[in-house]
């Protein structure tokens, strides 16, 4: 289920200024210990976000920045689906895979792409 446009505007004033909301999506964080995050990716940074254990999508503060050029995947789908960016291990719900494939596909984009089938034209 897509996040409200509450929750996205509270996100914001967790962002730099000026920071555009690309992709916002929730997660848990497996590492150290298991607490709600969400992951707000923009066009310079990927910030993670802590969360209130009562209140999942009410951010609390800022656990990390990255720049935008972290890759979040690839997805781990053996299991429960988990992704690893710099220190962190995080587990995603189903329906935001494409999310984080879409966002790294930003990134990356000829990772993304299939190969030319005719390179020589």
């Amino acid at each position: 289920m897509p996040l409200s446009s509450e929750v996205r505007d509270r996100c914001r004033g967790f962002l730099p200024a000026g920071a555009e909301l690309r992709y916002l999506f929730p997660a848990l964080s497996l590492n150290p210990g298991m607490a709600p995050v969400l992951v707000a990716v923009t066009s310079r940074t990927v910030t993670v976000l802590t969360c209130s254990f009562l209140r999942r999508n009410r951010p609390t503060g800022v656990l990390v920045h990255y720049p935008r050029t972290i890759q979040l995947g690839p997805v781990d789908t053996r299991t429960t689906p988990t992704i690893e960016f710099g220190n962190l291990m995080l587990e995603i719900d189903d329906e935001y895979i494409s999310v984080v494939r879409c966002a790294d596909a930003e990134v990356d984009e000829q990772s993304f792409l299939p190969p030319d089938p005719l390179p020589d034209l």
